[in-house]
Order: C-alpha cells, then structure tokens, then sequence
C-alpha cells in the first residue's frame, strides 16, 4: 500500500487539488446566486382594474418563489453539471492512474520477469561455469596426475639408472683396485726380482771385479796407467832424483781425464804441477783389459825413477 501511494502521489494530489477547485466553485456560485436579486419588473401601463393589494402580493410571490425554483434548478443543474464534470474527471483520473498504475505494474513484471530470467541465466551460467570448472579442475587434476605419475616414473629411471650407475662404478672402482692392487702386487714381485736380480749381479759383480782386481789383469792396468802418464811426463829443472808423489786421477769411460790433482809428494811445487800436466797430456788414457776394473776415481803412485 505504501508503495502504491509513493507510486501514485502525484495523480491523487491531482485529484484532490479538482475536487477542492469545483467545490470552491460551486460554493462560489451558489454565493453569488444568493445576493442576486431579481430585475424589478417595470408596471406596463395598461388600462386595468384595479386590483385588489392581497392578490397582488401572493401574485408577487408566487412569482418570487417561481424565480427562486428556476434559482434553485440551475443550482442543482449547475451543480449536477460540475458533479458530472467532476465524476468525470476523477473517473478519468482514476482510469489514467489505474492504467498508469498496470503499466507500472506491468513494467514492474516485465522487470521482475527479466531480473527473474537474467538471475536464471546467471544461475545457469554460473551452473555452466561451475560444470567447466569442475571439469577444469578434474582435467588439471588429471593432467597433473599424469605428470607426477610421469614425474615418479622418470625419477624411478633416474634412480634405478643411478643405483645401476653407482653399481657399475662400484663393479669398475672394484676392478680398479683389485686390478690396482694387482699391478702393484706383480710391480712389488717384479720390483723384488729385480733387486733380487740386481744384487746377485751386484755380488756376482763384485766377486767377479773382486777376482779380476786381486788378480794380475789389475797389476797390468795400472802399470798400462803409470807408463803413459810417465811418458807424458816433462821433468821440470827442481825435480830430483826420488820422485815420489801420490796423484788422484779422476777420468769418465773412454779413458778422458776430467781431474788430476796431487795430494802427497816429496817434490816441490813445480815437481806437483808438471805430474798433473803429465796426467792431463796422457788422456785418454787406456782402457782397461777388462770393463770390471774400470774406475772413475783413481789413486795412482808416481815414481819416474823406477
């Protein structure tokens, strides 16, 4: 109801503001109808006779009071006219706001009925975006499903692929070692044997150069030795008879001299220069009649006089 009034104030305030107008007319009519007074009738002068004053006045009367019934019936027509003239309007009135009144009803509706579809097209849309993102959701959840499942796959490759990688990495550092171990087993055994080896060499060496230098083949090359250096020896003025002097020689295989110095010696020093000298003029000296005696430092004793 309070709606239909805030809808329809305009077309009742309308209303009553005609209502009030044709009240206010017609009480204004019959105002002015009242102090209206009939026209004086003006006496015709006729030949009469004269007429009595009583029925005079009830024939002034009677016409006084037929004025008043035509008053009163063009009031009452005066006022049925602006009744009908106001039923009229507030029938009109009343129709135009009750066709404004189903138009706004109507638009009403219409609007309802379009908010009633629109809010049944958003609930299904939103019903059919719920289903696609439902379907969304299950295709990414299976998506991923299918990712971590290949995921776990490859991570299950890799690591089998690891543990066979680490296995054969363990197989090969395995064989490495054993092999390692092995090569320096066969290297310490070979190592042994050679030493082994080289000591009876050594030995046998030593025994043989042993022999060889306490036999006559020593005597013989140093005497070889002593000859050449003698030869090659030019006695300075000083020198006496006697010479007795000890000179170590130091020479490398093929007999050159790569030393000579004289450490005892009866002779002066010119005595002592002119024997390293002849050492030195006599290189290479001669090899030896065997490679056994062959030494690098020589202690040889020098007597020219013998």
């Amino acid at each position: 109801m309070r709606d239909f009034l805030r809808e329809h104030s305009w077309p009742m305030a309308v209303s009553v503001l005609l209502h009030g107008l044709l009240l206010g007319g017609m009480l204004l009519a019959t105002y002015i109808a009242s102090q209206q007074h009939m026209p004086a009738v003006q006496p015709i002068p006729i030949d009469a006779v004269v007429v009595d004053s009583q029925v005079l006045h009830a024939a002034q009367r009677a016409q006084n009071e037929r004025a008043e019934q035509e008053a009163a019936r063009a009031r009452a027509a005066a006022e049925a006219k602006a009744a009908a003239e106001q039923a009229e309007a507030d029938a009109r009135a009343a129709a135009e706001a009750e066709a404004k009144a189903a138009n706004q009803e109507a638009t009403q509706a219409a609007k309802r009925a379009e908010e009633a579809a629109d809010s049944a097209a958003r609930a299904q849309a939103a019903e059919q975006a719920k289903a696609a993102q439902t379907e969304r959701r299950a295709e990414a959840d299976k998506a991923a499903a299918a990712a971590q499942a290949a995921l776990d796959a490859r991570r299950a490759a890799e690591a089998q692929k690891a543990a066979e990688a680490k296995q054969a990495a363990d197989a090969r550092q395995a064989a490495e070692v054993k092999q390692a171990a092995d090569a320096k087993r066969a290297a310490d055994d070979r190592a042994k044997q050679d030493r082994e080896a080289e000591l009876r060499k050594q030995l046998a060496d030593e025994e043989r150069v042993a022999a060889v230098q306490s036999g006559p083949l020593r005597d013989r090359y140093i005497a070889l030795l002593r000859n050449k250096i003698q030869n090659a020896w030019i006695k300075p003025p000083s020198a006496t008879p006697g010479v007795d002097c000890i000179v170590q020689v130091t020479q490398v295989p093929g007999g050159e001299v790569t030393g000579a110095r004289v450490t005892q010696c009866n002779g002066d020093a010119a005595v002592r220069q002119s024997i390293e000298n002849a050492v030195y003029r006599a290189s290479p000296l001669p090899d030896p009649p065997d490679p056994a005696l062959f030494e690098r430092n020589l202690s040889l004793r020098f007597r020219p006089n013998e």
